[in-house]
Protein backbone atom coordinates (compact mmCIF):
# COMPACT_ATOMS: atom_id res chain seq x y z
CA UNK A 1 0.00 0.00 0.00
CA UNK A 2 1.23 3.56 -0.75
CA UNK A 3 0.33 6.70 0.48
CA UNK A 4 0.35 10.01 -0.98
CA UNK A 5 3.38 11.70 -0.83
CA UNK A 6 1.84 15.30 0.22
CA UNK A 7 3.54 18.00 1.54
CA UNK A 8 6.49 16.10 3.72
CA UNK A 9 10.06 16.26 2.62
CA UNK A 10 11.61 12.96 3.23
CA UNK A 11 15.53 13.44 4.19
CA UNK A 12 18.44 11.88 2.11
CA UNK A 13 15.55 10.84 -0.82
CA UNK A 14 14.81 11.97 -3.90
CA UNK A 15 11.05 13.41 -3.95
CA UNK A 16 9.21 11.34 -6.37
CA UNK A 17 9.79 7.99 -5.41
CA UNK A 18 7.29 5.63 -4.05
CA UNK A 19 6.09 6.64 -0.78
CA UNK A 20 6.17 3.95 1.92
CA UNK A 21 3.39 2.80 3.82
CA UNK A 22 1.04 4.76 6.29
CA UNK A 23 2.19 3.13 10.13
CA UNK A 24 -0.92 3.38 12.87
CA UNK A 25 1.13 2.25 15.48
CA UNK A 26 3.05 -0.38 17.35
CA UNK A 27 3.72 -2.61 20.00
CA UNK A 28 6.79 -4.21 21.49
CA UNK A 29 9.14 -5.39 18.30
CA UNK A 30 6.48 -5.01 16.25
CA UNK A 31 4.60 -1.81 13.91
CA UNK A 32 1.55 -1.92 12.10
CA UNK A 33 0.37 -0.34 9.04
CA UNK A 34 -2.73 1.50 7.65
CA UNK A 35 -4.12 -2.16 5.97
CA UNK A 36 -3.34 -3.95 9.36
CA UNK A 37 -0.37 -5.40 7.99
CA UNK A 38 2.20 -6.05 10.89
CA UNK A 39 6.18 -5.70 10.68
CA UNK A 40 8.88 -7.27 13.23
CA UNK A 41 11.41 -4.47 13.69
CA UNK A 42 14.78 -5.91 13.09
CA UNK A 43 16.78 -2.72 12.80
CA UNK A 44 15.03 -0.82 15.79
CA UNK A 45 13.72 1.72 12.98
CA UNK A 46 16.75 3.97 12.96
CA UNK A 47 18.61 2.07 15.44
CA UNK A 48 16.82 4.10 17.86
CA UNK A 49 13.63 2.06 19.40
CA UNK A 50 15.88 0.21 21.97
CA UNK A 51 12.88 -0.54 23.94
CA UNK A 52 10.37 -0.78 20.96
CA UNK A 53 7.30 0.17 20.39
CA UNK A 54 4.70 1.49 23.29
CA UNK A 55 6.96 1.31 26.26
CA UNK A 56 4.41 2.33 29.24
CA UNK A 57 7.37 3.93 31.35
CA UNK A 58 8.51 6.11 29.19
CA UNK A 59 5.09 6.73 27.35
CA UNK A 60 4.07 7.67 30.93
CA UNK A 61 6.69 9.41 31.84
CA UNK A 62 6.40 11.98 29.14
CA UNK A 63 2.63 12.26 30.05
CA UNK A 64 3.79 13.54 33.32
CA UNK A 65 6.18 15.79 32.73
CA UNK A 66 3.85 17.47 30.01
CA UNK A 67 1.91 18.27 32.50
CA UNK A 68 3.74 19.62 34.95
CA UNK A 69 5.71 21.56 32.97
CA UNK A 70 6.80 21.31 28.84
CA UNK A 71 8.00 24.67 27.59
CA UNK A 72 10.45 25.95 29.71
CA UNK A 73 13.85 26.11 28.86
CA UNK A 74 17.41 27.46 29.78
CA UNK A 75 18.34 29.06 32.23
CA UNK A 76 15.77 28.29 34.39
CA UNK A 77 17.51 25.45 36.41
CA UNK A 78 15.05 22.67 36.01
CA UNK A 79 14.96 19.44 38.30
CA UNK A 80 14.80 17.03 35.78
CA UNK A 81 17.48 18.11 33.75
CA UNK A 82 19.80 17.65 37.06
CA UNK A 83 18.10 14.08 37.63
CA UNK A 84 19.52 13.07 34.18
CA UNK A 85 22.72 14.36 34.56
CA UNK A 86 23.52 12.64 37.64
CA UNK A 87 21.66 9.27 36.30
CA UNK A 88 23.15 9.67 32.92
CA UNK A 89 26.99 10.11 35.04
CA UNK A 90 26.46 7.02 36.55
CA UNK A 91 26.32 5.00 33.45
CA UNK A 92 28.73 6.43 31.54
CA UNK A 93 32.95 5.32 31.16
CA UNK A 94 35.45 6.97 33.53
CA UNK A 95 35.60 10.32 34.33
CA UNK A 96 32.63 11.73 32.00
CA UNK A 97 30.71 13.06 34.51
CA UNK A 98 29.14 16.45 32.94
CA UNK A 99 26.47 16.99 30.53
CA UNK A 100 25.12 19.28 27.71
CA UNK A 101 21.57 18.14 26.56
CA UNK A 102 21.25 18.80 22.77
CA UNK A 103 18.36 17.65 20.64
CA UNK A 104 19.73 15.26 18.08
CA UNK A 105 23.06 13.41 17.66
CA UNK A 106 24.37 15.91 15.07
CA UNK A 107 23.84 18.57 17.70
CA UNK A 108 26.04 17.35 20.15
CA UNK A 109 28.29 16.25 17.52
CA UNK A 110 28.46 19.94 16.89
CA UNK A 111 29.00 20.48 20.99
CA UNK A 112 31.84 18.29 21.04
CA UNK A 113 34.23 19.54 17.96
CA UNK A 114 33.07 23.15 19.02
CA UNK A 115 34.22 22.66 22.76
CA UNK A 116 37.74 20.58 21.84
CA UNK A 117 38.25 23.26 19.13
CA UNK A 118 37.80 25.66 22.48
CA UNK A 119 39.61 23.97 24.69
CA UNK A 120 43.03 23.41 22.60
CA UNK A 121 42.85 26.70 20.35
CA UNK A 122 43.28 24.44 17.52
CA UNK A 123 41.32 24.26 14.35
CA UNK A 124 42.24 20.47 12.59
CA UNK A 125 39.78 17.64 13.52
CA UNK A 126 40.83 14.16 12.06
CA UNK A 127 37.98 11.71 11.18
CA UNK A 128 36.99 8.86 9.53
CA UNK A 129 36.14 8.01 5.85
CA UNK A 130 33.66 5.28 6.83
CA UNK A 131 31.61 7.19 9.04
CA UNK A 132 28.06 8.98 9.50
CA UNK A 133 28.40 11.95 12.67
CA UNK A 134 24.79 14.21 11.44
CA UNK A 135 23.84 16.21 9.22
CA UNK A 136 24.41 19.91 10.12
CA UNK A 137 26.86 21.23 8.70
CA UNK A 138 30.21 20.60 11.07
CA UNK A 139 29.22 17.31 11.81
CA UNK A 140 28.69 16.40 8.00
CA UNK A 141 31.82 17.87 7.21
CA UNK A 142 33.74 15.49 9.70
CA UNK A 143 30.65 12.79 8.27
CA UNK A 144 33.13 10.13 5.53
CA UNK A 145 30.71 8.58 3.69
CA UNK A 146 29.41 9.88 0.32
CA UNK A 147 26.17 11.63 2.13
CA UNK A 148 28.84 14.70 2.80
CA UNK A 149 29.30 15.48 -0.80
CA UNK A 150 25.80 17.03 -0.96
CA UNK A 151 26.67 19.70 1.80
CA UNK A 152 30.62 20.38 0.33
CA UNK A 153 32.22 22.41 0.48
CA UNK A 154 31.94 21.94 4.18
CA UNK A 155 33.59 23.27 7.38
CA UNK A 156 37.28 23.59 7.05
CA UNK A 157 39.83 21.60 8.72
CA UNK A 158 38.77 18.27 8.76
CA UNK A 159 41.14 15.75 7.81
CA UNK A 160 40.42 11.69 7.18
CA UNK A 161 42.22 8.59 8.01
CA UNK A 162 41.44 5.00 7.15
CA UNK A 163 39.30 2.88 8.43
CA UNK A 164 40.16 -0.44 10.48
CA UNK A 165 37.80 -2.49 8.15
CA UNK A 166 39.52 -5.77 8.27
CA UNK A 167 37.13 -7.52 5.44
CA UNK A 168 38.36 -4.82 3.11
CA UNK A 169 41.63 -3.04 4.71
CA UNK A 170 42.90 -0.09 2.71
CA UNK A 171 46.59 -1.18 3.45
CA UNK A 172 46.23 -4.83 2.69
CA UNK A 173 45.96 -5.77 5.87
CA UNK A 174 49.24 -6.56 6.47
CA UNK A 175 50.64 -7.79 10.29
CA UNK A 176 51.34 -5.76 12.15
CA UNK A 177 48.55 -3.53 10.00
CA UNK A 178 49.10 0.69 10.46
CA UNK A 179 45.63 1.28 9.90
CA UNK A 180 43.88 -1.40 11.51
CA UNK A 181 46.39 -0.87 14.61
CA UNK A 182 45.15 2.78 14.77
CA UNK A 183 48.47 4.95 16.02
CA UNK A 184 50.48 4.27 13.51
CA UNK A 185 48.60 5.50 11.06
CA UNK A 186 47.20 8.65 13.24
CA UNK A 187 50.65 9.41 13.67
CA UNK A 188 51.50 9.46 10.05
CA UNK A 189 48.44 11.91 9.52
CA UNK A 190 49.90 14.19 12.51
CA UNK A 191 53.11 14.20 10.75
CA UNK A 192 51.54 16.11 7.61
CA UNK A 193 49.37 17.99 9.43
CA UNK A 194 51.66 19.08 12.70
CA UNK A 195 50.03 17.33 15.54
CA UNK A 196 49.64 21.61 17.44
CA UNK A 197 47.38 21.85 15.07
CA UNK A 198 44.86 18.98 15.58
CA UNK A 199 42.18 20.14 18.37
CA UNK A 200 40.47 16.45 18.07
CA UNK A 201 39.83 12.98 16.55
CA UNK A 202 36.23 11.58 16.09
CA UNK A 203 35.58 8.31 15.42
CA UNK A 204 32.40 5.97 16.39
CA UNK A 205 33.97 3.03 18.46
CA UNK A 206 32.04 0.38 16.20
CA UNK A 207 31.04 2.16 12.83
CA UNK A 208 27.36 2.55 13.17
CA UNK A 209 25.35 2.86 9.34
CA UNK A 210 28.57 3.22 6.91
CA UNK A 211 28.68 -0.75 7.64
CA UNK A 212 28.92 -1.67 11.33
CA UNK A 213 33.14 -1.63 11.47
CA UNK A 214 34.64 -3.48 14.49
CA UNK A 215 37.79 -2.45 15.20
CA UNK A 216 40.61 -5.10 16.48
CA UNK A 217 41.59 -5.05 19.65
CA UNK A 218 44.04 -2.45 21.07
CA UNK A 219 42.85 -0.08 18.24
CA UNK A 220 40.99 2.54 20.67
CA UNK A 221 43.67 2.22 23.13
CA UNK A 222 46.16 3.14 20.53
CA UNK A 223 44.36 6.11 19.56
CA UNK A 224 43.60 7.36 23.16
CA UNK A 225 47.66 7.21 23.78
CA UNK A 226 48.59 8.88 20.28
CA UNK A 227 46.09 11.77 21.19
CA UNK A 228 47.54 11.91 24.44
CA UNK A 229 51.17 12.36 23.68
CA UNK A 230 49.92 15.00 21.10
CA UNK A 231 47.59 17.04 23.38
CA UNK A 232 44.53 16.15 21.05
CA UNK A 233 41.37 15.24 22.58
CA UNK A 234 39.53 12.03 21.75
CA UNK A 235 35.70 12.39 20.89
CA UNK A 236 33.46 8.79 20.37
CA UNK A 237 30.47 9.18 18.65
CA UNK A 238 28.29 6.95 20.27
CA UNK A 239 24.83 7.89 18.99
CA UNK A 240 23.78 4.77 17.68
CA UNK A 241 25.97 2.12 19.17
CA UNK A 242 25.16 3.70 23.00
CA UNK A 243 22.95 2.31 25.65
CA UNK A 244 23.36 -1.18 25.29
CA UNK A 245 23.10 -1.84 21.96
CA UNK A 246 26.23 -3.72 21.71
CA UNK A 247 25.65 -5.83 24.58
CA UNK A 248 27.38 -2.52 27.43
CA UNK A 249 26.74 0.63 28.33
CA UNK A 250 28.93 2.04 25.79
CA UNK A 251 30.89 0.49 22.76
CA UNK A 252 34.21 1.81 24.27
CA UNK A 253 33.06 -0.02 26.97
CA UNK A 254 33.94 -3.31 25.22
CA UNK A 255 37.84 -2.06 25.01
CA UNK A 256 37.77 -0.04 28.59
CA UNK A 257 38.64 3.06 26.77
CA UNK A 258 37.66 6.62 28.23
CA UNK A 259 37.10 9.89 25.13
CA UNK A 260 37.51 13.32 26.71
CA UNK A 261 34.12 13.74 24.81
CA UNK A 262 31.41 11.57 23.88
CA UNK A 263 28.03 11.86 22.44
CA UNK A 264 24.67 10.11 22.75
CA UNK A 265 21.21 10.40 21.03
CA UNK A 266 19.32 7.37 20.02
CA UNK A 267 18.89 5.10 22.59
CA UNK A 268 19.21 7.83 25.50
CA UNK A 269 15.33 7.97 24.99
CA UNK A 270 14.90 5.00 22.76
CA UNK A 271 13.79 7.22 20.37
CA UNK A 272 10.56 8.30 22.10
CA UNK A 273 11.44 12.14 22.47
CA UNK A 274 14.20 13.56 20.15
CA UNK A 275 17.46 13.93 22.64
CA UNK A 276 21.08 13.78 22.88
CA UNK A 277 23.97 14.17 25.11
CA UNK A 278 27.22 15.47 24.74
CA UNK A 279 29.35 14.33 28.08
CA UNK A 280 32.22 15.83 28.88
CA UNK A 281 35.47 14.89 31.13
CA UNK A 282 35.81 16.50 34.69
CA UNK A 283 39.24 17.74 32.97
CA UNK A 284 36.87 19.84 30.70
CA UNK A 285 34.18 20.66 33.38
CA UNK A 286 37.21 22.38 35.48
CA UNK A 287 38.23 24.37 32.26
CA UNK A 288 34.50 25.39 31.76
CA UNK A 289 34.54 26.97 35.04
CA UNK A 290 36.30 29.61 33.98
CA UNK A 291 35.39 29.60 30.02
CA UNK A 292 32.34 29.95 28.26
CA UNK A 293 31.21 26.85 26.59
CA UNK A 294 30.84 28.05 23.37
CA UNK A 295 27.27 26.45 21.80
CA UNK A 296 23.37 26.77 22.96
CA UNK A 297 20.40 25.75 21.49
CA UNK A 298 16.94 26.34 22.26
CA UNK A 299 15.82 22.91 23.17
CA UNK A 300 18.58 22.43 25.26
CA UNK A 301 17.84 20.44 28.53
CA UNK A 302 14.13 20.04 27.15
CA UNK A 303 12.12 19.12 30.15
CA UNK A 304 10.17 16.57 28.51
CA UNK A 305 12.84 14.81 26.62
CA UNK A 306 14.88 14.62 29.82
CA UNK A 307 11.89 12.65 31.56
CA UNK A 308 11.40 10.65 28.70
CA UNK A 309 15.24 9.52 29.25
CA UNK A 310 15.17 9.76 33.03
CA UNK A 311 12.59 6.57 32.28
CA UNK A 312 14.23 4.81 29.67
CA UNK A 313 17.14 4.48 31.64
CA UNK A 314 14.75 2.99 34.76
CA UNK A 315 13.52 0.75 31.80
CA UNK A 316 17.12 -0.39 31.13
CA UNK A 317 17.99 -0.82 34.49
CA UNK A 318 14.40 -2.47 35.85
CA UNK A 319 14.74 -4.92 32.94
CA UNK A 320 18.41 -5.78 32.94
CA UNK A 321 18.51 -5.05 29.32
CA UNK A 322 22.37 -4.26 29.10
CA UNK A 323 23.10 -7.59 30.31
CA UNK A 324 20.23 -9.18 27.89
CA UNK A 325 22.00 -7.50 24.90
CA UNK A 326 25.10 -9.00 25.69
CA UNK A 327 23.52 -12.53 26.00
CA UNK A 328 21.56 -12.23 22.83
CA UNK A 329 24.78 -11.21 20.65
CA UNK A 330 25.94 -15.10 20.47
CA UNK A 331 22.85 -15.56 19.59
CA UNK A 332 21.90 -13.77 17.02
CA UNK A 333 25.75 -14.27 15.83
CA UNK A 334 25.24 -18.07 15.66
CA UNK A 335 21.65 -17.41 13.72
CA UNK A 336 23.81 -15.56 10.94
CA UNK A 337 26.76 -18.46 11.34
CA UNK A 338 23.67 -20.67 10.04
CA UNK A 339 22.16 -18.73 7.37
CA UNK A 340 25.78 -18.14 5.68
CA UNK A 341 26.23 -21.74 5.69
CA UNK A 342 22.75 -21.35 3.64
CA UNK A 343 23.39 -18.00 1.58
CA UNK A 344 26.88 -17.58 -0.40
CA UNK A 345 25.60 -14.05 -0.71
CA UNK A 346 26.44 -13.49 3.17
CA UNK A 347 30.51 -12.97 2.57
CA UNK A 348 31.49 -11.16 6.13
CA UNK A 349 29.14 -11.06 9.30
CA UNK A 350 29.93 -8.99 12.50
CA UNK A 351 29.01 -7.12 15.09
CA UNK A 352 27.96 -7.98 18.82
CA UNK A 353 25.02 -7.24 21.41
CA UNK A 354 21.95 -6.36 19.45
CA UNK A 355 24.15 -4.63 16.72
CA UNK A 356 25.12 -6.39 13.81
CA UNK A 357 25.91 -6.45 9.92
CA UNK A 358 25.39 -9.00 7.14
CA UNK A 359 27.89 -7.56 4.39
CA UNK A 360 26.50 -9.33 1.11
CA UNK A 361 28.85 -9.50 -1.74
CA UNK A 362 28.40 -11.76 -5.18
CA UNK A 363 31.65 -13.54 -4.58
CA UNK A 364 32.93 -14.42 -1.75
CA UNK A 365 36.45 -15.00 -3.19
CA UNK A 366 36.78 -12.21 -4.67
CA UNK A 367 34.82 -10.37 -2.15
CA UNK A 368 33.22 -8.42 -5.17
CA UNK A 369 30.46 -6.40 -3.20
CA UNK A 370 26.69 -7.12 -3.68
CA UNK A 371 26.18 -3.46 -4.87
CA UNK A 372 29.05 -1.07 -5.89
CA UNK A 373 29.96 1.51 -3.35
CA UNK A 374 27.47 4.17 -3.42
CA UNK A 375 25.64 2.89 -5.92
CA UNK A 376 23.15 4.69 -8.38
CA UNK A 377 19.20 3.61 -8.67
CA UNK A 378 20.14 0.80 -10.85
CA UNK A 379 23.39 -0.60 -9.42
CA UNK A 380 21.29 -0.66 -6.45
CA UNK A 381 18.97 -3.02 -7.55
CA UNK A 382 19.75 -6.32 -5.75
CA UNK A 383 19.86 -4.94 -2.07
CA UNK A 384 16.81 -2.85 -2.92
CA UNK A 385 15.21 -6.21 -3.80
CA UNK A 386 16.35 -7.88 -0.89
CA UNK A 387 15.03 -5.20 1.71
CA UNK A 388 11.68 -5.44 -0.08
CA UNK A 389 11.45 -9.55 -0.35
CA UNK A 390 12.05 -9.12 3.79
CA UNK A 391 9.78 -5.98 3.98
CA UNK A 392 6.92 -7.99 2.14
CA UNK A 393 7.30 -11.31 4.50
CA UNK A 394 7.07 -8.64 7.51
CA UNK A 395 10.61 -8.07 8.52
CA UNK A 396 11.95 -4.52 8.80
CA UNK A 397 15.76 -4.36 8.13
CA UNK A 398 17.46 -1.21 7.38
CA UNK A 399 20.28 -1.02 4.61
CA UNK A 400 23.09 0.94 3.26
CA UNK A 401 24.93 0.04 0.57
CA UNK A 402 25.88 -3.81 0.51
CA UNK A 403 25.37 -4.23 4.46
CA UNK A 404 22.15 -5.25 6.00
CA UNK A 405 21.93 -3.72 9.56
CA UNK A 406 20.43 -6.51 11.76
CA UNK A 407 19.48 -4.76 15.19
CA UNK A 408 16.34 -5.60 17.31
CA UNK A 409 15.31 -4.01 19.82
CA UNK A 410 17.00 -4.93 23.21
CA UNK A 411 13.37 -6.28 24.69
CA UNK A 412 13.14 -8.83 21.66
CA UNK A 413 12.40 -12.59 22.68
CA UNK A 414 13.64 -15.66 21.17
CA UNK A 415 10.41 -16.40 19.50
CA UNK A 416 10.47 -13.02 17.79
CA UNK A 417 14.61 -13.92 16.66
CA UNK A 418 13.45 -17.29 15.40
CA UNK A 419 10.98 -15.72 13.31
CA UNK A 420 13.24 -12.39 11.91
CA UNK A 421 15.81 -14.93 11.06
CA UNK A 422 13.25 -16.99 8.85
CA UNK A 423 12.12 -14.39 7.14
CA UNK A 424 16.12 -12.82 6.59
CA UNK A 425 16.58 -16.87 5.34
CA UNK A 426 13.89 -16.18 2.59
CA UNK A 427 14.87 -12.94 2.05
CA UNK A 428 18.65 -13.73 1.15
CA UNK A 429 17.71 -16.31 -1.68
CA UNK A 430 16.95 -13.21 -3.25
CA UNK A 431 20.49 -11.91 -3.29
CA UNK A 432 21.74 -15.19 -3.68
CA UNK A 433 20.39 -14.89 -7.55
CA UNK A 434 23.33 -12.72 -8.10
CA UNK A 435 26.21 -14.34 -6.75
CA UNK A 436 28.58 -16.28 -9.03
CA UNK A 437 27.66 -19.79 -9.06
Amino acid sequence: METARGKVIRSWSAQGGASAPRIVGGHGCHFQDAEGRSYLDFSSQMVNANLGHSCASVQDAVREQVGAGATLGRPWDLAVVHELADRLAEVTPGDLNTMFFAGSGAEANEAAIRLARARTGRSKVIARYRSYHGSSAGALSVTGDPRRWHGEPGVPGVVRMLDPYTYRCPAGHPSPCPVCSGGPHLEELLQYEGPENVAAVIVEPVTGSSGVVVPPDGYLRSLRETCDRHGIMLIFDEVMTGFGRTGTWFACDRWDVVPDILTCAKGLTAGYVPLAATAVSDRLTDWLADSVFPYGLTYSGHPVACAAAVAALDVYRRDGLIERAAALGPVIESHLRRLADRHPSIGDIRGSGCFWGLELVRDRTSREPLVPFNPDATAAEPMRRFSAAAFGAGLYVLTNGNVALIAPPLIISDAELEEGMAVLDKALSVADEYTTP
